[in-house]
């Protein structure tokens, strides 16, 4: 692979995929609104292009990593028409479904869609996939001390009208069993079997308070404080679930995790058929375990 374009390239988890292929891939590109006013990313040259308003015909790429939320379908068609790999770590179903429609257009073109790629999605996936299709609970616990990018914050905000039933969760150490709400991560509409995802943070009453914080979830007050107020640390543990079995993947900072999956997966498009694809199918078993060895922590362990 010869060159590679991440788009949101300047933010968290960007930065983060740029860090995984450099030395992998000869030439990284990072693409954004505002070059210019943006930290910059090392090893990679910077691109200025408007999602919106940008002619994506004109991004040079053996493969594109998708780190927004800005019309992904339309990207994605872009990309797959010209026989562009695509890569997407979007946690919103409503933004890869119309992605998934694309399978025949990217089997012609010989070229190959990788969605639901990061902790969660992603990283979940490839836990619950362990179980072969039974029902599964899946757990996602999140660092409340980790700075997110506005898109980020903004989903997470918006998805608190979701939120459902709450249930109990054993995650790894440090963290035993917590309480964890029902949340609209894109893993339970593309999983097989029955499965439900829940939500906790590492702080205790930040989680408990999820739910009061929903009816607000669209105040300036509550947005800017999610944005500026960091109330933890920045370990996360993910967790699937099923017949009294845990499987649980674990470490610190998930924006770095996500960074790294992607990273992994563009890897990895050379062995992936052509088509669209989400992670657990076009994964193969020792993803986790490459995926692990950067330094996070992969865990067994009975549920009682």
């Amino acid at each position: 692979m010869r060159r590679v374009v991440v788009l949101g390239g300047y933010g968290a988890v960007g930065r983060e995929v740029v860090a995984g292929l450099r030395g992998h891939v000869p030439e990284l590109v990072v693409a954004g609104r505002d070059p210019a006013g943006a930290r910059p990313v090392d090893g990679a040259v910077p691109m200025r292009i408007d999602l919106r308003t940008g002619d994506l015909g004109r991004i040079d790429a053996d493969a594109v990593v998708m780190c927004a939320e800005v019309d992904n379908a339309r990207v994605a068609e872009a990309c797959l028409a010209r026989g562009v790999h695509y890569v997407d770590v979007s946690a919103s179903y409503e933004m890869v479904a119309p992605i998934e429609r694309l399978d025949g257009l990217a089997a012609a073109r010989n070229a190959s869609a990788v969605l639901s790629v990061g902790l969660a999605p992603g990283v979940t996936n490839l836990l619950a996939r362990e179980f072969g299709g039974a029902d599964v609970d899946i757990g996602v616990l999140l660092g409340a001390g980790e700075r997110h990018g506005p898109s980020a914050v903004e989903w997470t905000l918006a998805s608190l009208g979701d939120l459902g039933e709450s249930w109990r969760m054993r995650f790894p150490e440090p963290f035993g069993t917590r309480t964890v709400h029902r949340f609209p991560f894109s893993d339970q509409r593309t999983l097989p079997g029955r499965v439900r995802t829940g939500l906790a943070l590492d702080s205790r009453v930040l989680t408990a308070l999820l739910p009061r914080l929903a009816p607000f979830r669209g105040a300036a007050a509550l947005r800017a404080a999610f944005r500026h107020v960091h109330a933890g640390g920045d370990r996360f543990a993910v967790v699937a679930a099923s017949g009294g079995a845990v499987r649980s993947f674990s470490g610190r900072r998930q924006s770095r995790a996500t960074g790294l999956a992607a990273a992994l997966a563009v890897q990895r498009l050379a062995e992936t058929p052509p088509g669209v694809r989400h992670l657990h199918d076009a994964a193969g078993p020792d993803f986790l375990a490459e995926l692990a060895a950067q330094g996070f922590r992969l865990g067994h362990y009975d549920a009682g």
